[in-house]
Formats: structure tokens, sequence, C-alpha cells
């Protein structure tokens, strides 16, 4: 009895045999991998990629696509930095706010968001393409985190805000389960709402879902928000396990997100994907990321290998509608 590699069941598995085969490949190499110290330092390292990924699923879902969120979650996490450190004050009423660590994540996840509405905002009113609208953005946030950090790390945050990215709860790492509650709240909007339902429909096929009624700017906007707000969240798990808010942070972290959700199964065509898919996806970059850093491979031969993985999954994706 053979299999073919178009067989649903082979289709389905894809990611998670690449997962299997990948981890094989950098066990055979590095006794270091399976240990289980690095095994949490991976998990630790790819929540960060997950919820921002888990976003970008919901944009990819919808046709979109959004270049920002890497430069989102660099100014997210400087301003979460900045509150803490040194809160605001207004010198001409002679008044000073200071922060808990509460209040500094909460103001950076709504200025995330404000941000990820701004994108819809510019996209649904000027019907620019998403393409060009978050580029514009990821320009304009990395340029206002050089603005306010001045090009200065903002460190030495607090133990209870390091214990954000560094603590453990049940023997597992906090941004774990952080990552896990994200995924959860993704996974039902998607399979147990009708927004999420709307989602699919607008990126299937967006002229049948007009006219059906859906309000698609409505729905684009939430989209763009949401994904804002899951940047925001990586980047206070970033800043924490530094315990410091970094200028360049989130730098090219937009081409790992894109590319677990496309590794993970989800169309860059709209309509078609999961949730669960993307953080197979996730997990495969993070484990490659690590793989090549326990090889000793060069910083730069690592951006060539991680191109090289994103454009066989457009390709395989490319194949997998002409098949359908």
């Amino acid at each position: 009895m053979t299999i073919s590699l178009n067989h649903p069941i082979i289709k389905k598995s894809q990611s998670l045999i690449a997962l299997f085969l990948l981890c094989l490949f950098i066990s055979l190499l590095s006794d270091k991998f399976m240990t289980s110290t690095n095994l949490w330092n991976v998990l630790r390292q790819i929540s960060v990629n997950v919820c921002i990924s888990v976003g970008m699923t919901l944009v990819v879902l919808m046709a979109g696509i959004d270049l920002s969120v890497g430069s989102v979650l660099g100014l997210t996490a400087a301003i979460c930095a900045g509150l803490l450190k040194s809160g605001l004050s207004f010198e001409s009423m002679d008044l000073f706010v200071g922060f808990s660590v509460l209040g500094a994540i909460l103001a950076a996840i709504l200025i995330g968001m404000a941000l990820g509405l701004f994108n819809g905002w510019v996209i649904t009113k000027f019907s620019i393409p998403p393409f060009v609208a978050t580029l514009a953005m990821l320009t304009i946030a990395r340029g206002l985190t050089m603005l306010y950090t001045a090009g200065i790390p903002i460190s030495n945050l607090g133990p209870e805000f390091e214990f954000i990215g560094s603590g453990w709860i049940l023997g597992i790492p906090v941004p774990v389960w952080i990552s896990l509650f994200m995924v959860l709240i993704v996974v039902f909007l998607t399979k147990k709402t009708t927004f999420g339902r709307y989602i699919y429909a607008i990126g299937g096929n967006e002229k049948a879902a007009f006219l059906s009624g859906i309000s698609i700017n409505k729905i684009k906007l939430a989209v763009y928000g949401i994904a804002g707000m899951m940047a925001a969240v990586g980047g206070i798990l970033v800043t924490s396990r530094l315990n410091s808010a970094q200028p360049n942070a989130g730098m090219s972290y937009e081409l790992d997100s894109i590319a677990a959700v496309v590794i993970g199964g989800t169309s860059l065509s709209g309509g078609v994907g999961t949730v669960a898919g993307t953080v197979i996806g996730a997990v495969i970059i993070g484990v490659l990321n690590n793989g090549l850093v326990l090889l000793d491979v060069s910083p730069f031969w690592q951006q060539v290998v991680k191109g090289i993985v994103i454009l066989l999954a457009v390709i395989i994706d490319k194949m997998n509608q002409k098949n359908k």
C-alpha cells in the first residue's frame, strides 16, 4: 500500500512531519539540543513569536499582511519600560504620574492596539494595500522607538516585571503560560464566534462577504487592532526576559511571524488556515533558530537558511492551492 504525497492526511501533517524531522536532524548533530535546559529555553523564546504569529494569522486569513508587528513590538516595549522606569511627568502642571507593572503593561497593550487600529483605518479608509500601509507603520514605529529611547536601552525594570519573562509557574516558564492563553483566545475567536467566521469569509471571497452583509471594514479594523495588541504582548515578554527595552527590539520579527503562519499551513491568499498550524510553524522557526545557534552557524548564513525556509513554505502553499 502506497500513500501519495497529495494524500489529505499527509497534507494536514506536513508541518508536524517537518518539525519531527528537523528535531531529529538537530539532535543527531548536537547533544545539547535535547537537554531539558535547552528545550525550556526554546519554548521561552518561541513564546514571543507565538503571540505575534497568532495575531498575524487573523490578518493573513483575511488575505492581508502586517509588516509592522516587529516595530510595534519595539515601540510598545520601549514605552512599557519607560513608564515603569520614569513614569509620566507634566512639567507645566508640576505633575508626576508613576506606573505600576500592571499599569505599564496595560498602557503598552492599548498603544499596540491603537497602532494596529491605525493600520486598519488607513487600509479601509483609503483603500491602500496592506503591504504598503503596514510598511509605512514599520518605519514610523521604528523611528518613534529611536526617538523615545534616544537609541539607549531602558534597563533595570524591577524583579516583578522581570518575573514575567524569566519566572516559572507550576514548573513551566511564565511566557509559555501567557502565549498559551493568547493562543486559546484566538482559537476561541476563530472557532466559536461569528467574528471568526467572518474573517474566513472575507479571506475566501471578499466580494461575496460584502454582498452577504458582512461589515468588512469593521472586521478589518478589529483584526489589525488585535494584531497590534499581540505584538505588544510579545514586546512585554521580550523586555521582561531581558529586564531591558532595547531600541532595536523586534527587528525582523515580522519575517519570523509570517514564516510561522505560512509554514503552519495558512494560505497567503486568505480563507484557509488554523491557529494550531501557526503554533507548529512558530515551533519550527524556534527550533530552527536554536539549532543553527547550537551548530555554530554564522548569523549571516542563518538569515540565508531562514529565507530559504520561507520561500519553500510559500512554494508549498502555492502547490497545495493548484492541487485543490
